[in-house]
């Protein structure tokens, strides 16, 4: 996915991806990966989500990052925070506010320290196929021994749609995080009325997991 893609979403506001509160995923399947305050959290491809905030009432230290500017700007800028901001290189900056870091740049070269846990919602959907494993061999190189991630993916048949969002099925989750212990905490299947069955899927399923290393 090239990074102009997801630059242009931003700068034209087609942010369809963005919710607009926090994540009741989040808030009903966090407690599965027993955090402690001072669990250290990572949140790639961040955007402007809601739940950095949710998760930074919960934790002393959450660091995200985030390939376009316009997100992390707004991000601060829609709190009325001012963060300290620092360039770390011509196109990686750091922006820093009481619990919270965002570094504004890429994911695959930003210096994100190993942490506790891990919440992905919106960052391996986003990726095609061919950019998936070196995704999640990163994103496993920066969670500790004993640390956990709370994963979120969908299922459906992607010869009826393009993505992103992307499908990601059981059988490739499993594969991707071999070694680790993969636990599927809900599969919610949607029915007649979703929106995207409405638009021609034959099926859609929403999966929650919990990754132990």
């Amino acid at each position: 996915m090239e990074h102009e893609f997801w630059e242009s979403k931003w700068a034209s506001n087609v942010i369809g991806f963005h919710l607009p509160d926090t994540n009741p995923i989040l808030t009903q399947y966090w407690s599965a990966l027993k955090p402690q305050r001072n669990d250290t959290v990572f949140v790639p491809l961040c955007g402007k989500s809601m739940d950095l905030d949710w998760l930074a009432e919960k934790h002393n230290s959450v660091t995200g990052v985030e390939l376009s500017k316009i997100a992390v700007r707004a991000f601060f800028a829609e709190r009325l925070y001012t963060p300290t901001v620092t360039a770390l290189t011509s196109t990686l900056e750091l922006y820093e506010f009481d619990e919270l870091t965002i570094y504004s740049g890429d994911y695959f070269t930003a210096p994100i320290e190993a942490t506790d846990l891990i919440y992905d919602r919106a960052a391996l959907v986003a990726l095609p196929k061919e950019m998936r494993a070196e995704y999640v061999q990163v994103l496993r190189s920066r969670l500790k021994e004993g640390g956990r991630i709370l994963l979120v993916t969908l299922d459906y048949d992607q010869t009826e749609m393009a993505g992103p969002p992307f499908s990601v099925p059981e059988d490739e989750v499993r594969s991707l995080f071999s070694g680790m212990t993969v636990t599927r905490l809900q599969r919610d299947e949607a029915d007649a009325n979703h929106p995207k069955i409405k638009k021609g899927l034959s099926r859609f399923a929403e999966e929650v997991w919990l990754i132990e290393n």
